[in-house]
């Protein structure tokens, strides 16, 4: 039977955060900032600062942070049906229906068994070595990213389980020093696999729509095939290398796994063969996958291929609309993701981003005059990455400062599209630099296999890494393709 937590309220933080947020309120703007904008980037602060100390959960963090944005606007002087039609008006935003409809798209590989089967069968094959059974559940994560826009899903509910049994099944616990066997290399791997494929497709984490979104308020397009073709080279890259690295810095005891195969074998057999509802499943990924790369030729764009997708799933049986109906998971992404788009856009309308941008950017460009521009892109996309040690969240770093960095660097001479590309894609690859890094983390950590310095220093490295390939052979490409 499932077990029901209550979910409780953290007073003290949320009374603290409001009496902090009324002080702010009554201080008069600094210059050049209305008072909307003022007020509204207090708003929407409070807002990141309440997801990041988890005062409540995330859905009704945004729900009251939408309430307040409307009492607010509607006490400023707007009438209340304008107020309330400003909050909530990223509910019609193309993009937030793409989040929510993957979401339950994601459910149909879950419900059906087929990304499970994908990944015991590629352990069947590739499983004889440690490795092996590190790039076969790195592939697994590969196939499913397009399609799963929860890392937290497709990874805690579809990856980790894999790669936990494994690990007890060569005697590698998380309770003692036997973790070291196994056990630590592989669930290190899992998270920082996680990262990249998260990275690679604009569809395989819910904080790359919102840089999507604030990309593109900003002037810069950024389509599902740009995406991919911009992030395939230096992912594809990393993809091949980290799992060496983690397997270097976390030197597992077992470098064989013979029995693996069988094992997954085992589990195939138990299975049976594919049944109806996985070849559904996998029909409708062609499908979505197919549309996502040729679509726009047809005039269809990824929220519409979305949408086709989940009728297709609805249509054939594989999911219910009470099955549609029962995943919090999205309608709770419905509520917090409106709340950080319409704020975010917002602050940007009433000129609290730019205002921020200008004074950040003219101080780092005072040091740098005179720089080239590679080398401001640099500094600020290492400082971009890095601020993510004091944030608990992807998606809350992402609308607050994803669009104050991208403004900074159009100003200091970044051009506008490797800007918002390097920016974009390393808000998918900060997510394992700590255990608290993304909401996947705790499910990782928590099964007590990655001590908390093993976790912080392979994070480090392998941080540095993914900046390094993307700074030299990313922008390269990017070059290549005429990006800048």
């Amino acid at each position: 039977m499932a077990k029901h937590h209550t979910e409780k309220t953290s007073w003290l933080g949320l009374l603290l955060l409001v009496a902090t947020s009324l002080l702010f309120w009554h201080i008069a703007p600094p210059q050049g900032l209305s008072l909307p904008a003022w007020h509204s980037a207090i708003i929407f602060m409070a807002t990141i600062v309440a997801i990041v100390l988890k005062v409540l959960p995330l859905g009704a963090i945004g729900f009251i942070g939408i309430t307040i944005f409307a009492l607010t606007n509607a006490a400023g002087g707007a009438s209340s049906t304008a107020a309330v039609e400003t909050a909530l008006g990223e509910f019609k935003s193309p993009l937030l229906w793409l989040v929510v409809v993957a979401f339950l798209i994601a459910r149909g590989f879950i419900k059906t068994g087929l990304g499970r089967r994908i990944a015991l069968l590629l352990v069947s094959l590739f499983g004889k070595r440690t490795l092996g059974l590190a790039y076969s559940l790195a592939a697994t994560d590969f196939i499913l990213a397009p399609a799963m826009p929860s890392n937290v899903a497709r990874c805690g509910g579809v990856i980790y389980p894999i790669a936990s049994a494994l690990a007890r099944n060569f005697d590698s616990n998380p309770e003692d020093a036997s973790r070291n066997k196994i056990g630590t290399f592989l669930i290190l791997c899992v998270s920082n696999v996680n990262d990249i494929t998260s990275t690679l497709f604009m569809t395989a984490y819910a904080g790359n729509l919102i840089a999507v979104k604030l990309a593109g308020d900003a002037g810069v397009d950024l389509s599902w095939g740009k995406w991919v073709v911009a992030a395939s080279v230096p992912c594809l890259i990393c993809l091949l290398l980290i799992p060496l690295v983690v397997y270097w810095l976390t030197n597992p005891e077992i470098k064989q796994t013979p029995n693996a195969p069988a094992l997954a074998r085992a589990e195939l057999q138990q299975m049976g063969s594919i049944r109806r509802g996985e070849g559904l499943m996998l029909g409708t990924f062609v499908v979505l996958l197919g549309l996502w790369i040729f679509g726009g030729r047809l005039g269809i764009d990824a929220t519409q291929t979305a949408c086709i997708g989940l009728s297709m799933l609805l249509l054939s049986g594989v999911l219910t609309w009470e099955e549609v109906k029962s995943e919090k998971g999205a309608w709770d992404t419905l509520i917090w993701f409106s709340a950080l788009l319409m704020m975010a856009n917002m602050i940007k309308t009433l000129g609290f981003t730019t205002w921020l941008g200008h004074h950040i950017g003219s101080t780092i460009g005072s040091w740098m005059v005179g720089v080239h521009w590679l080398w401001v892109l640099l500094v600020l996309n290492t400082a971009y990455f890095y601020i993510h040690y004091f944030f608990a969240s992807g998606n809350a770093q992402i609308a607050a400062l994803y669009s104050v960095f991208l403004m900074m660097g159009v100003q200091l001479g970044i051009p506008a599209l490797p800007a918002a590309l390097m920016l974009a894609f390393s808000s998918g690859l900060f997510c394992s630099i700590t255990q608290y890094a993304s909401a996947r983390g705790p499910i990782l950590f928590g099964s007590g296999f990655v001590p908390t310095g093993i976790w912080w220093r392979v994070g480090f490295i392998v941080s540095v890494i993914h900046q390094v390939i993307f700074m030299t052979i990313g922008l390269l490409w990017w070059k290549f393709l005429g990006y800048y």
